[in-house]
């Protein structure tokens, strides 16, 4: 049903940009996604709105914004961490429609860390305009695996 929505479009990425390595589950049915890390190890996600992202009114529906934005802010505790983590708590504030045929990127920033639980400030955007902003509350888990680098 979704095989679909998987295969490269004709768009040309950003420099930077690579997909992300998230084929099955949520992720198959939200992508494809995409994402850049800075060697600084700042970092942003990204994905193209498409037509199966949109709500009635031909805008990327709230869910997939709301999606999007626990990816991009929680990947802050995966690159200050390196652990897994779960959503405690979610704010986001919409300032602007996100649109079909347009680049959406978000990113994070850790704020604070008390025990395992890790506060992120996050926003999202479309060249110059601000989509989303918000903050989020991640539980940190268990470590995760050394990252393989997949032949080129």
């Amino acid at each position: 049903m979704t095989d679909d929505l998987l295969e490269e479009s004709s768009i040309s990425l950003p420099d930077g940009y690579a997909p992300m390595n998230w084929f099955s589950g949520f992720g198959r049915q939200i992508g494809p996604l995409y994402e850049k890390i800075g060697a600084d190890g700042s970092y942003a996600r990204a994905f193209f709105v498409q037509e199966h992202h949109t709500n009635g009114m031909g805008n990327c529906h709230g869910g997939m914004l709301m999606a999007f934005a626990d990816m991009a802010f929680g990947h802050a505790v995966t690159m200050t961490t390196h652990r897994y983590w779960v959503t405690v708590r979610l704010l986001t504030d919409f300032m602007s429609a996100a649109r079909v045929g347009e680049w959406i990127e978000g990113t994070g920033v850790v704020t604070g860390m008390e025990d395992d639980f890790i506060t992120v400030q996050g926003r999202i955007w479309c060249g110059d305009r601000v989509i989303m902003t918000g903050t989020g509350v991640f539980k940190a888990l268990g470590d995760r695996p050394a990252k393989v680098e997949r032949p080129g």
